[in-house]
């Protein structure tokens, strides 16, 4: 999988988890909104630390393509 379609997989996923999130915490329980809260909190620390959890499984499920897209 090249690297461009991990990209659109990973924006796919943080955007459905914190859709979700406000919805629920806007129809369920405000606590919901904690979640958004640390995927935002995760998103800034990868910026600096380079690590993500999602890009991580994503690398485990879906390896690059041999030819090093």
């Amino acid at each position: 999988m090249t690297m461009k379609a991990k990209i659109k997989v990973h924006d796919g996923i943080v955007g459905v988890v914190i859709l979700a999130s406000v919805v629920l915490g806007l129809t369920v329980n405000l606590q919901w909104l904690y979640v958004a809260g640390a995927i935002g909190a995760l998103m800034v620390s990868s910026a600096f630390t380079g690590f993500c959890p999602v890009y991580f499984v994503l690398n485990r499920l879906l390896p690059a393509a041999a030819d090093g897209e």
